[in-house]
């Protein structure tokens, strides 16, 4: 699944385009390699986060198409 993509369904970030938007500026990286959009997310990956002066870091669990809202928190783990 692409990376914006996978931002947007597991609601680490709400929207695509935001998604999209941090990832062109440089603020996400997956496996300590800075990512653009139409990265390629699989289980095992870690994937960082520079939200301002936070960051977050997950491990992706699973990949889906579609989740419900109150299940997306599955697909990752903080680390």
């Amino acid at each position: 699944m692409r990376l914006d993509k996978y931002l947007k369904v597991s609601r680490l970030i709400k929207r695509r385009t935001v998604a999209n938007d941090a990832c062109s500026a440089g603020r996400v990286t997956v496996n300590g390699k800075t990512a653009k959009a139409g990265t390629d997310v699989k289980p095992g990956d870690e994937i960082r986060i520079q939200f301002g002066n936070k960051e977050a870091a997950v491990e992706v669990l699973r990949v889906e198409e579609t989740v419900k809202k109150d299940q997306a928190a599955e697909l990752y783990k903080y680390i």
